[in-house]
C-alpha cells in the first residue's frame, strides 16, 4: 500500500491568501490611525479586532486547510493580528495622554479663588441662647424636659393652681384647640400651653418621687399682638427642683449662678415680691444691669439706656412651688419643698444685643441672624 500524498493541497481559501491578510492589516492599521478620539477608537477596536472582524473570520478558516498548510497559515494571520494589536495598544495610549492633558486643562480649579462667595448661614440667636441657658443648668446636674405644645388644659392650669376663672384662661389671653368632635374650642379642653411650666408637671407626675432638677426651655403661645414688645408665638426656659429641705437661698443662689454665667462674674440678682399661682411666696426677679453694672444710678454724667438709669433689669418670675402644685402632682408637701422661676429668651435677648423691634426675630431675615454668628 502506497503512502498518503502529503503534498496535495486540493483546498485554497481566498481569506488566507498572503495579499489578503496584508490587506486587512494594512486597514486596521489605517483605522486606528485616524481615529480622532476614544470613542472613534473604540468602534475601530470593534471592527476589527472583534469576533466578527475580518482577520478573525480568516482565522477561523484555517481549520479548512490541509495539515500541511496550516501552519503557515496560522503564523500568517498570527502576525497579522499582534500587529493589530500593537498598533491598538500605541493608538490607545496617545489618546489617552491627549484626554488626560484635555481634562486637565478644561477641569481645572483654581485653588485661589474665594472660599467664601456664598455666604454662610447662622443659627438663629434664639436657638443657641436657649441651649445656652440649658447647658448652664446641665451642667449644675439638671436635666432638659420637654412636653407637647397642645397640651391638656389640666396641665395647663388646673395642676399650675390657676382656678377655673383666672384671666389667663379666657380666650383673650388662650388659643384653644377645637377638637375633631366639632366642640367649641373653649370646650375642648385642648390648648396651646401659654408657658412651659406643664412641662415640670409632668416631669414631677413622671418621677413620682422626688428629687426633681429639670430645666424646661420651649415655644409658648398667648394671644398677643405682633408688635415691637409683643408676639403670639415666643420662647419660654423654665427652671424646676424639688427636693428635701429646698429654700428660698437655694433659688437666690440659683439665679446668681446663671446671672454671672450667662453675663459674667459680679452679676447680681435681687428679688422682688410678687404672686403667681404656681409659687407660694412668688417674687420678680432682677438682675443688676450688665452695661453700667449699677453705676448709673443717680449719675446724670453717666446715662443707661439699657437700664434707664436703674440699675437693675426685670429676668422674670420665680418663687417656691405653692403646696397646691405638689399636691396635684403627687408630691407630699410635707416631706419635699421646691423653687422654680422662668423667663422670655426673646426679652433677654433684646437686653443682651439691643434688639428694638421683637419682629426682627421672627421674619426670618438672613440680616438679622447673621451677624450673631455660627454658633454649633
Amino acid at each position: 500500500m502506497s503512502a498518503p500524498n502529503k503534498s496535495y493541497d486540493p483546498v485554497e481559501v481566498e481569506a488566507l491568501k498572503p495579499e489578503e491578510i496584508e490587506r486587512m492589516r494594512d486597514e486596521a492599521l489605517a483605522a486606528f490611525e485616524s481615529a480622532a478620539d476614544l470613542d472613534a477608537l473604540t468602534h475601530a477596536k470593534t471592527a476589527h479586532t472583534g469576533p466578527t472582524s475580518p482577520l478573525s473570520l480568516a482565522n477561523r478558516e484555517i481549520g479548512a486547510l490541509p495539515p500541511q498548510a496550516k501552519a503557515e497559515a496560522g503564523k500568517r494571520v498570527g502576525m497579522a493580528r499582534g500587529a493589530v494589536n500593537k498598533a491598538l495598544a500605541a493608538r490607545l495610549a496617545v489618546l489617552e495622554a491627549e484626554r488626560d492633558e484635555r481634562v486637565l486643562v478644561e477641569e481645572a480649579v483654581d485653588v485661589t479663588l474665594p472660599y467664601d462667595r456664598t455666604p454662610a448661614g447662622a443659627r438663629h440667636p434664639l436657638t443657641t441662647f436657649m441651649e445656652r441657658v440649658a447647658d448652664v443648668f446641665v451642667a449644675m446636674g439638671y436635666e432638659v424636659a420637654e412636653g407637647p405644645e397642645a397640651e391638656a388644659e389640666w396641665f395647663n392650669f388646673d395642676a399650675l393652681n390657676f382656678v377655673p376663672d383666672h384671666p389667663a384662661r379666657q380666650m383673650q389671653d388662650t388659643f384653644f384647640v377645637q377638637d375633631a368632635d366639632g366642640a367649641k374650642s373653649d370646650e375642648s379642653g385642648v390648648v396651646l400651653r401659654t408657658h412651659t411650666s406643664p412641662v415640670q408637671a409632668r416631669a414631677l407626675l413622671e418621677r413620682r418621687e422626688p428629687p426633681v432638677y429639670v430645666v424646661c426651655p420651649g415655644r409658648v403661645y398667648r394671644t398677643d399682638e405682633l408688635d415691637a414688645t409683643h408676639t403670639p408665638v415666643f420662647h419660654q426656659i423654665e427652671l424646676l427642683a424639688v427636693d428635701e429641705g429646698l429654700t428660698m437661698a437655694d433659688l437666690k443662689g440659683t439665679l446668681d449662678h446663671m446671672v454671672q454665667a450667662l453675663f459674667g462674674a459680679g452679676m447680681k440678682t435681687r428679688l422682688r415680691p410678687n404672686y403667681f399661682p404656681f409659687t407660694e411666696p412668688s417674687a420678680e426677679m432682677d438682675m443688676v444691669c450688665y452695661v453700667c453694672r449699677g453705676e448709673s444710678v443717680g449719675n446724670p454724667d453717666r446715662p443707661c439706656r439699657t437700664c434707664g438709669s436703674e440699675g437693675w433689669i426685670e429676668l422674670g418670675g420665680c418663687g417656691m412651688v405653692n403646696p397646691k402644685v405638689l399636691v396635684a402632682c403627687g408630691v407630699d408637701p410635707q416631706k419635699y419643698s421646691g423653687f422654680a422661676f422662668g423667663f422670655g429668651i426673646e426679652r433677654m435677648l433684646m437686653f443682651r444685643h439691643n434688639v428694638e423691634d421683637m419682629r426682627d426675630m421672627v421674619e426670618g431675615d438672613v440680616r438679622f441672624t447673621r451677624p450673631f454668628g455660627m454658633e454649633i
